[in-house]
């Protein structure tokens, strides 16, 4: 039996944006911009644990300059995008994404991640999933975190 595994990259951001369309679908100021893949064969449970994690995680400055605190513990908020290229088989010169998620799954469990990561008392906002999304950011640091649930 494969491994199951949700994928994300965790970005601390000043504040970031999701465009879709010409329109704003998502802003945040001081936080977390995560980009999220859902793989196939995942459950919730791969999202729960995900998202505590995040939630617990320690990276944001304290007064002395150190990563020691939380997202909550700062105020801040997280902006949530699917991305499925996080997928990527990358043995030839053309990624696959075959080991995604069916697009179904996939949505519902980006949906049920960003109730989870709001459940945690962090202020969610979201892309729009399976859309040409434009995300721009102020990267914090830069703090860029690879996250996948078969590590935690």
């Amino acid at each position: 039996m494969a491994r199951r595994t949700v994928r994300a990259v965790l970005q601390r951001v000043s504040q970031a944006s999701v465009t879709v369309e010409g329109q704003i679908a998502g802003q945040i100021g001081p936080g977390f911009l995560i980009l999220i893949c859902a793989m196939q064969g995942d459950t919730e449970a791969e999202a729960d644990k995900l998202s505590t994690k995040i939630a617990k995680l320690r990276i944001f400055k304290d007064d002395a300059g150190k990563m020691n605190l939380s997202v909550r513990d700062i105020g801040g908020a997280a902006l949530v995008v699917s991305q499925f290229t996080l997928a990527a088989d990358l043995r030839g010169n053309r990624p696959g994404f075959s080991s995604a998620a069916a697009p179904a799954d996939g949505n519902r469990l980006y949906e049920y991640f960003a109730d989870r990561i709001a459940a945690e008392g962090i202020p969610v906002q979201k892309g729009i999933f399976g859309a040409d999304m434009d995300v721009t950011l102020h990267n914090d640091g830069p703090v860029t975190i690879w996250m996948d649930t078969t590590a935690l």
